[in-house]
């Protein structure tokens, strides 16, 4: 149970420090993560409801690792949440091509994230 409690702590902090840097200032992120001079105001807005999200089920994560009874439950939306991204990020990698570094970074972390989280929900016997 320990390594469940641990892995949800490490998820709510890592994606709580990726929400901020996307919604704090959106401006900064896109100038200095994405190479983009000029964020639409939509895309501000979007980058900002993305932090809530993330720190709404961030929230959810940190709950649950102090809860047993929602510990299994929030473990698989961690292998959920990154499966949904990195697909999401794949197939716009293979539709629009390369894009920027951190975005690449995101997709490894991913792609790492799913195996250890089903590991982590289901430890080997």
């Amino acid at each position: 149970m320990r390594i469940k409690k641990y892995f949800l702590i490490f998820a709510f902090v890592a994606l709580s420090i990726i929400a901020v840097l996307y919604g704090i200032s959106p401006k900064w992120f896109a100038q200095a993560f994405l190479n983009s001079p000029d964020l639409p105001l939509d895309f501000a807005h979007i980058l900002r409801a993305v932090m809530g999200l993330y720190l709404g089920l961030g929230l959810f994560w940190l709950f649950s690792a102090f809860s047993d009874k929602y510990r299994n439950a929030a473990v698989l939306t961690t292998v959920i949440f990154a499966g949904g991204l990195v697909t999401g990020r794949l197939v716009s990698l293979f539709a629009e091509g390369q894009p920027s570094t951190i975005l690449l970074i995101y997709i490894v972390l991913e792609l790492v994230l799913v195996p250890i989280g089903l590991w982590v929900f289901r430890p080997p016997e």
